[in-house]
């Protein structure tokens, strides 16, 4: 059996869709098409079943991506790889949201870089980062989401706690967290928010977990990246919820306070994204490797 099929096979597998497929094999859809007929002629058995959103195998075509699909990971290690070391330090394609990326990410894999394996880096939201990892523009993304489908794997990184910040005249005029304690939810209502969308979701995920209710608050000033929310709550613009990793120098330093403090704080998950099979390349099970030892101390 010729091992391109195979190869192709596996990729529609992973994929779920023979035009996804196509893009990560640099073939046409067509071309994909034609390869899974001869391999099904070969067989003498459908491997998939076609969809309205793609394909789905059958239960033979399941049996063979579970036999065929590590050996040919196995096959990609072994030809990626070479005789030598080098291969560890090829190009990396890292995509995640820009703000923990510029103040987590990069920084862990700084001791890789000095060791010679170069980054290019994406930024942007979850299923633009899945759609990236799907196309095979990014080889390693981190994402507040897991994805779906088989295509995508996917592993959790850190937890992320979320705070409700605000500079020290917010803080003074609301009483401070044992005053907003007893208050409740009522006192911080009608408050000029900063955000980074219009449909306020670190607002309404901090509402909903300590609250248990949704804002009726709408944004005073919206900005879509974290660092920029930051400054102008500690400009005193208004309230703000902030990860913990990148408002603690401003806790510390005394620019923002924060202005609740529930026993179970809002947390998130970050999820380090690759293909399916993507690991057998040594230099993204290198940076792979080294961002989940790193994340320990995060």
């Amino acid at each position: 059996m010729d091992l391109a099929l195979l190869r192709t096979f596996v990729t529609v597998h992973r994929a779920g869709s023979f035009t996804r497929a196509a893009a990560l094999l640099g073939l046409s859809q067509p071309a994909v098409t034609g390869q899974i007929r001869t391999l099904e002629r070969q067989l003498g058995r459908p491997l998939f079943l076609r969809t309205a959103r793609g394909v789905v195998p059958t239960t033979v075509g399941e049996e063979l991506a579970h036999k065929a699909a590590p050996h040919l990971d196995a096959l990609l290690e072994i030809t990626e790889a070479g005789l030598d070391d080098s291969s560890a330090n090829r190009t990396l394609h890292l995509a995640g949201p820009p703000e923990f990326t510029a103040l987590r990410v990069l920084p862990a894999l700084a001791p890789l870089i000095n060791q010679g394996l170069a980054v290019r880096c994406s930024f942007g939201g979850p299923e633009e980062l899945f759609e990236g990892l799907a196309a095979g523009h990014h080889d390693l993304a981190v994402a507040t989401a897991r994805p779906r489908g088989r295509l995508l794997a996917a592993v959790p990184l850190c937890d992320e706690e979320h705070v409700l910040v605000a500079a020290p005249r917010w803080a003074a005029r609301l009483g401070g967290p044992a005053v907003l304690q007893v208050k409740g939810v009522g006192a911080l209502e009608r408050l000029p928010v900063v955000e980074v969308h219009e449909t306020l979701p670190l607002i309404t995920r901090y509402w909903s977990a300590v609250f248990d209710t949704p804002p009726i608050t709408a944004g005073t000033v919206i900005a879509p990246d974290l660092r920029a929310v930051l400054t102008c709550v500690a400009e005193g613009v208004g309230l703000g919820v902030l990860p913990r990793y990148l408002c603690m120098d401003a806790l510390d330093a005394g620019r923002v306070v924060a202005l609740l403090n529930p026993p179970v704080p809002p947390l998130r998950t970050y999820f380090l994204v690759t293909r399916t099979g993507a690991l057998a390349l040594p230099h993204i099970a290198r940076a792979h490797e080294w961002l989940l030892r790193s994340a320990v101390d995060w």
